[in-house]
């Protein structure tokens, strides 16, 4: 008795050994479950041995199973729960639990035992960070009790197994918080970049979906009655939502749940999902999704969605793992609206100015500039009524009459310069043909406009060349100036070119920089080129129309700042 005791210790101690030796290596847990079935069903003398997980509803599920027969229920099979039997004992109370006679199984699992020849059967919990996880069952063919200390045998696999699976939780956790990080920094990396924001709300869709291991994700925007419009969307199984699509309110599905709580929400199986647009989620195969909503400057902006196709529930900690994804998205779309407003603000400044150079302009002319001009007449009225020999005061006169124009013709200067009436009056050829006239350089003038552009637009690309001009005369000390405007594919380009010293940069003096900020308040872009000795050229490109808002509220993107339009001088001509 003694020996053979010793030999099962023995046996024991071998085989658990065995088993510690997979978890040390570190290996799957599925192929820890496989080694605990056969070694526990082998070191009891067991006809059969299994591991099954517990579900959430009590139902039980094998992962593992073990027979010395050949037969036995296969890994994947689902046992309901119900009745006295093993595993429904274990998941009730936490405790080790036996079934001594297959007389006493009774619920869905009888049939099962029945098939299998199923007699005794002892069960012991495996139990995962305080949790109970699932149980380790062995069971033989024979109408008679398994052994007595059964139970206290199969402790040391069943801690084990807790072991490996606590290992395994724990390198899983470990990837995937790398994993979440590294799509994070890839986010935050683009949106530090100022992307549009569409580009923002793709990569959140992807990177979300990915780390999730969901078939779908897409990104929608709330509209004030609660529709949500799709932003962004990603699929791994290459059909996905259309970006542009509008799901209508009501029902119970995650948008709808969002933009009622500004809260998480799921749904766990499609069954539970109501709603005018179940059809696009039956169309895509959606059982499971997730939704976290996306807030902007304090107020419910869109929503985050990630999906699944089978009928488990997403993760439990799926809204908590996207959280990072909305905080990003809401970064990028307040990045966008403080863009947006930017602009707005230096196109209201540029707009204030130039109505205040136009009131200016008009107050001089109507006012200073016809009070001089009636002074003139007077006085050439005066010296015609001068008397004979007077020639004293004639001289003086005359010498007034000259200062009177003198001052007339500067005074027109300054309201030319502050704007030149004859731009809003004929338009930019017009305008630009006048400043090439009184250019105290020689110009080359190439204009191609047909009709009139938009104010601001015509405004900023007189200053342009204005600008360009005076500096080539003033400090280039150039000889000739080629001026360039065409109007195409929604854009104007101007380019202005001297073959003066060079060297223009555009933090020397304030007038280039001013040019730069009026263009960009446009929408547009300005680029300098003036490499000292070879002259410089001056290149804008302005909207040929005010750009439009998109859907995060910035300011649309026009051809000046997204697709380059061609200059028509750049163009081959046969």
């Amino acid at each position: 008795m003694v020996t053979q005791r010793s030999d099962r210790i023995a046996g024991e101690q071998a085989a658990l050994r065995r088993v510690a030796t997979l978890v040390a290596r570190a290996a799957l847990p599925e192929e820890v479950f496989s080694a605990v079935a056969a070694e526990a069903g082998r070191l009891l003398g067991a006809d059969h041995s299994w591991m099954i997980r517990y579900e959430s509803d009590g139902a039980a599920k094998v992962v593992a199973t073990w027979s010395s027969t050949g037969a036995a229920a296969p890994a994947g099979t689902r046992l309901s729960p119900g009745g006295p039997n093993v595993y429904t004992l274990v998941f009730r109370t936490g405790r080790p639990a036996r079934i001594d006679s297959s007389s006493d199984v009774t619920g869905p699992v009888a049939d099962l035992a029945r098939e299998f020849g199923y007699g005794a059967a002892v069960g012991v919990p495996v139990s995962v960070e305080g949790r109970l996880w699932g149980v380790m069952v062995v069971a033989s063919t024979h109408e008679e009790p398994l052994p007595a200390d059964s139970e206290a045998w199969l402790a040391g696999f069943a801690e084990l197994v807790a072991t490996a699976i606590a290992n395994s939780q724990a390198r899983v956790q470990l990837r995937w918080f790398a994993d979440e990080q590294a799509a994070l920094r890839r986010v935050a990396t683009l949106v530090a970049r100022a992307p549009p924001p569409q580009e923002v709300f793709a990569a959140v869709a992807e990177e979300a979906g990915r780390l999730l291991r969901a078939h779908h994700s897409w990104m929608t925007r709330y509209d004030s009655d609660g529709a949500a419009k799709v932003v962004a969307t990603w699929s791994s199984t290459g059909t996905a939502v259309p970006t542009g699509t509008r799901l209508s309110p009501g029902g119970r599905n995650v948008y709808t749940l969002v933009f009622q709580t500004g809260r998480p929400a799921r749904i766990d199986s499609s069954t539970d999902a109501a709603g005018p647009d179940c059809e696009v989620a039956s169309e895509l195969g959606v059982r499971a999704a997730v939704g976290v909503p996306v807030s902007a400057g304090g107020r419910l902006w869109g929503v985050i969605v990630v999906s699944s196709t089978q009928e488990e529930p997403l993760p439990a900690d799926s809204e908590a793992r996207l959280a990072g994804f909305t905080e990003l998205a809401a970064t990028a779309i307040a990045n966008a609206e403080a863009q947006t407003e930017l602009a707005a603000s230096r196109a209201r400044i540029v707009a204030a100015a130039d109505t205040t150079r136009r009131r200016i302009e008009r107050n001089l002319h109507d006012g200073a500039q016809q009070h001089l001009v009636s002074l003139a007449l007077q006085l050439r009225a005066a010296q015609l009524t001068a008397p004979t020999g007077a020639g004293e005061l004639m001289r003086q006169l005359d010498e007034v009459a000259t200062g009177l124009v003198e001052v007339l013709d500067e005074l027109r200067e300054i309201a030319r310069g502050l704007h030149p009436a004859i731009l809003a009056e004929s338009g930019l050829p017009s305008a630009l043909k006048e400043l090439a006239r009184r250019s105290a350089v020689p110009v080359r003038l190439d204009v191609r406009v047909e009709g009139r552009l938009a104010e601001p637009v015509e405004t900023a690309a007189y200053y342009v060349v204005a600008e360009a001009l005076t500096n080539a005369a003033k400090h280039a000390h150039a000889t000739t100036a080629e001026v360039q405007v065409a109007a195409g594919e929604g854009v104007l380009h101007v380019r202005v070119h001297d073959d003066g010293c060079g060297g223009a940069g555009l933090t020397r003096g304030t007038g280039l920089t001013g040019l730069k900020d009026r263009a960009e308040a446009l929408g547009g872009h300005l680029a300098l080129h003036s490499p000292p000795g070879e002259g410089t050229t001056l290149q804008v490109e302005l909207p040929a129309e005010q750009a439009r808002p998109t859907e995060s509220g910035a300011a649309g993107p026009s051809a000046a700042n997204g697709a380059q339009a061609v200059p028509p001088w750049s163009r081959s001509t046969t």
